[in-house]
């Protein structure tokens, strides 16, 4: 192999890992960009106060059904208990 031919093949080489890498890049900046909108959205979010207060009553209401839920499974356990007993 002749020295042309080699830097002929070495900066063939760069040149191709060049273009890869700019792929990378273009792809780690793309995700970057979309991560840092959606803390911007969701700092928006907690910041108003009226999503604030449907999001917060949405959490109580999920709670107290699920405390509902679990009262009357237990008020059925001491029903069949006096039954039973």
């Amino acid at each position: 192999m002749a020295v042309k031919e080699f830097f002929q093949n070495a900066f063939k080489d760069m040149k191709e890992s060049l273009k890869a890498q700019h792929e990378v890049d273009k792809a780690e900046f793309a995700a970057v960009k979309a991560e840092s909108k959606a803390q911007w959205e969701e700092a928006k979010e907690k910041g108003n106060p009226e999503i604030l207060k449907v999001k917060m009553q949405a959490e109580r209401d999920k709670k107290t059904a699920a405390a509902n839920d679990r009262l009357s499974k237990a008020q059925a356990r001491v029903d069949a208990a006096k039954n039973n007993g």
